[in-house]
């Protein structure tokens, strides 16, 4: 059975090869990665919310959208996970007798053979191939487009996706096949039948996902792909003044080499890492959370809506009551207690009150939030009833807030204070309202 997302995420490693690496290569788009792991933490991150209902919702929704099928979201994860696995198997048959001399914290391994240069040109391409289809099934696009790709890529690429092509750039481009890599990868390219990319066993590993009826269309395909990303490829080469020198240097800033054979190097870490996935996890996790995220505001605020048409609705009932004659409760703010009244005059939402058992010298004008009726014959051996207005006292402020009574358990009472929106609501006990 397939992990959830919030598995994956969760179980993202907060510090081991894949992310010695990642660090490594950060210093060529410094500040635009955060291996940020642990979904509930990711909420926060990408969101900015706290509250930890938000953040549930926010959970249950993702949950939810990554389950359906019809939102690609598994399905680009399984994109990266096979790219990785597949990957790994090939350059784990490359491993030989030397390892164990080249990398000093991996002596049970005893020797390493580069990849031919070839097969390093079809990893990488099938790569970018694999990135294509990945954003365009994130971003809604129906069919692979090498050309709506370069362009995110060039204007709005950031995080882990950012650092997933930087890391393709780094290691699988300029470190096994020198600073001269386009070149290279373009000539090879061009020398390539379709029969050679159908016996890569990466390749095999994805060759359904890939758009085209055959290899030769397929090779076509990753061809355009790497056409389109060329210029973006050269201009980040050109931009930082990458070299393979530069990457082993700071790859040697977080893991301990033994040696300075880029090709050995390079073919150590396509097996050893899997920064695809990785961060191809952290990329689907942060678009799923910001469209669950949207979801739940707008679910939120249509709530909120019907709380006001309800609290609404309520105030016209209240108005409808309060007519002229009519017997009702007032709130007397100094005496911090209810009286009875009766309505003499209307004047919008406010009302002329004639006390009972008092002169008219006591006859005052009331706001509607000092006002109520209450239907004894619902209310609880407390007097209070669902639908009740009833004054809340708040400590931390020393003063008496209007709300209503919407739920009552026992001697406590889970109120909605009145012109607040949902998130205030609470229980109150008996002692704490009026």
């Amino acid at each position: 059975m397939d992990k959830s997302i919030i598995q994956l995420v969760d179980e993202l490693s907060t510090d081991n090869i894949t992310v010695k690496v990642l660090k490594a290569v950060d210093y060529i788009a410094p500040s635009q990665w955060n291996n940020l792991v642990g979904f509930d933490n990711s909420i926060r991150a990408i969101t900015g919310e706290t509250d930890t209902k938000v953040i549930q919702k926010i959970r249950e929704r993702a949950v939810a959208l990554y389950q359906d099928p019809q939102q690609g979201y598994q399905s680009v994860i399984k994109l990266y996970q096979t790219i990785d696995k597949a990957d790994t198997a090939m350059a784990a048959a490359a491993l030989a007798n030397k390892v164990g001399e080249k990398i000093a914290f991996l002596s049970f391994l005893s020797n390493i053979t580069p990849k031919a240069d070839l097969t390093q040109t079809i990893d990488l391409v099938l790569k970018i191939a694999i990135e294509i289809i990945a954003f365009c099934k994130l971003n809604g696009i129906p069919q692979p487009n090498p050309q709506e790709f370069a362009k995110s890529l060039t204007n709005n690429y950031q995080d882990a996706s950012l650092m997933r092509m930087v890391a393709l750039v780094c290691l699988d481009g300029i470190l096994p096949l020198g600073p001269d890599f386009l070149n290279k990868i373009n000539e090879l390219i061009s020398g390539t039948d379709a029969s050679q990319i159908a016996q890569n066993p990466v390749f095999s590993a994805i060759n359904t996902s890939l758009p085209g009826n055959n290899p030769t269309e397929k090779l076509g395909f990753l061809t355009q792909g790497f056409n389109s990303v060329q210029g973006w490829i050269g201009n980040l080469v050109s931009k930082t003044g990458v070299t393979p020198q530069s990457i082993f240097s700071s790859l040697g800033n977080f893991i301990q080499i033994a040696d300075d054979n880029l090709d050995f190097v390079a073919a150590f870490l396509d097996q050893s890492t899997n920064y695809y996935e990785h961060t191809g996890i952290q990329t689907v996790a942060c678009s799923l959370i910001k469209q669950a995220h949207i979801l739940v505001k707008q679910e939120i605020q249509q709530e909120e809506q019907s709380s006001v048409k309800d609290i609404s609705s309520a105030v016209k009932v209240d108005n409808d009551q309060y007519a002229l004659g009519k017997t009702v409760e007032v709130w007397d703010g100094e005496e911090e207690d209810w009286y009875s009244g009766t309505i003499e005059k209307v004047k919008e939402n406010e009302y002329f009150i004639h006390y009972a058992g008092y002169g008219s010298s006591h006859d005052e004008w009331i706001g509607s939030d000092d006002i109520r009726t209450r239907d004894k014959a619902s209310s609880d051996d407390n007097g209070y009833a669902v639908g009740l207005k009833v004054k809340v006292w708040d400590e931390e402020n020393e003063d008496w807030y209007s709300a209503t009574i919407d739920k009552i358990q026992g001697q406590q009472y889970f109120v909605h204070y009145l012109d607040y929106d949902s998130s205030y609501d609470e229980w109150v006990d008996l002692e704490e309202i009026c």
